[in-house]
């Protein structure tokens, strides 16, 4: 499996999928990730988890 016991990052700098041993430094990249179609996704990931919070912050706001 491609991939298996590899961590994988997305460069904010570069745009681009990078292996831990060379990815860029910690505060330019997102991850790790299991693979590099799971980093590719990042973006995706944090819409919908952003989305998640705010769902719930509205729902604590209104008390139910």
């Amino acid at each position: 499996m491609a991939g298996q016991g590899r961590e994988f990052y997305w460069c904010l700098r570069h745009d681009r999928v990078e292996e831990a041993d060379q990815a860029c430094e910690a505060d330019q990249r997102m991850g790790p990730y299991s693979s590099p179609e799971e980093a590719a996704a990042w973006r995706e990931k944090k819409d919908a988890r952003n989305e998640e919070w705010e769902r719930e912050d509205r729902e604590w706001e209104e008390g139910g």
